[in-house]
């Protein structure tokens, strides 16, 4: 199933997307895409649903992030070979371990704000994984069986914050809007192989960031069983998993010489994973916000018609 969350910020409803490519309403059967719905028993129930009985969604469709409630936003760094090389870091022999904000979570399609006083702003297309079962101190052949399912994640990030300004990576990757998630959640028995998945970004339409999930150095399974020894993974927590070689920190011109390219005001990302969606996201600079009702940070959401942005507008089904 791939299922997704749809409407403003902060009101989102609940939704799957049939095999029609077609929006179905599911906030009658469940009040929303969250922990309670992401165990094996609570998958399996709505995977018994027949789609073309559903409602279909209508309107102008803003896609928010497709998992609600996440609790932590964890994040593995220099897990492609390559990556590290043009990082000039060396390959980890352990996992390297960090955290997002979870107030930098928004939708697949919203746009990305530079951060106040930024000057290295940065993409990362990954494989994000999104727990469905508590997970402490798993075995690595049991890992997968706590995984509710994949999703595209773009860890934005502020080289200078990150690298240059000391102490941990966290500071630069966890800035407002930093945490793109979705389109979808696609559930775990649509993906028997996550190493064997192709990721791709594009900056202003040139193809930037190439990769394979089968070059991580730490596969999901080793992933998932070696952050649960230390900390405890629960339902709807996200982890993602490092990014490919392409990122704008290590570009290098014809000459092979450093010509890093950062993100700048009207830039447009695009990126996506085979089988798990696409996101489009545009650059904005930074401007103060007005916080919602739930007590979040808001830029401008961006409705999705035919992949259309629209302003404006709820998720209706009918």
């Amino acid at each position: 199933m791939k299922l997704l969350r749809c409407g403003p910020p902060g009101k989102e409803r609940p939704a799957l997307l049939d095999d029609a490519g077609q929006l179905r309403d599911l906030s009658a059967i469940v009040p929303d895409i969250g922990p309670a719905q992401l165990s094996d028993t609570a998958l399996a129930r709505l995977r018994r649903l027949k789609p073309s009985a559903l409602p279909l969604v209508r309107g102008r469709r803003r896609l928010g992030c497709p998992v609600a409630g996440i609790g932590k936003f964890i994040a593995i760094g220099l897990n492609y070979a390559d990556h590290a090389a043009e990082a000039g870091m060396p390959i980890p022999k352990e996992p390297v371990v960090f955290t997002k904000a979870i107030s930098c979570i928004q939708g697949p399609d919203d746009d990305v704000m530079l951060p106040k006083g930024s000057k290295k702003s940065d993409w990362e297309v990954e494989l994000g994984v999104v727990i469905g079962a508590t997970a402490r101190h798993v075995a690595q052949k049991d890992a997968l069986a706590h995984v509710a399912g994949y999703c595209v994640v773009n860890d934005v990030s502020e080289r200078e914050f990150q690298i240059e300004r000391g102490g941990t990576w966290d500071k630069g990757k966890g800035c407002d809007t930093f945490g793109p998630i979705g389109p979808w959640l696609v559930t775990r028995d649509e993906v028997p192989n996550p190493q064997r998945l192709g990721l791709w970004l594009d900056l202003n339409g040139e193809r930037m960031q190439t990769g394979h999930t089968r070059t991580m150095v730490f596969g999901v399974a080793k992933l998932v069983s070696y952050v649960s020894r230390f900390i405890t993974l629960q339902p709807g927590d996200v982890l993602t998993t490092g990014t490919p070689p392409g990122v704008g920190m290590g570009r290098r011109d014809a000459a092979g010489q450093p010509a890093p390219r950062f993100l700048r005001r009207g830039d447009v990302m695009t990126l996506g994973i085979d089988g798990l969606g696409e996101q489009r996201q545009r650059v904005v600079a930074f401007r103060a916000a007005a916080r919602a009702n739930d007590g979040k940070i808001r830029v401008t959401p961006r409705f999705i018609g035919a992949r259309t942005s629209w302003r404006g507008g709820p998720c209706r089904s009918k």
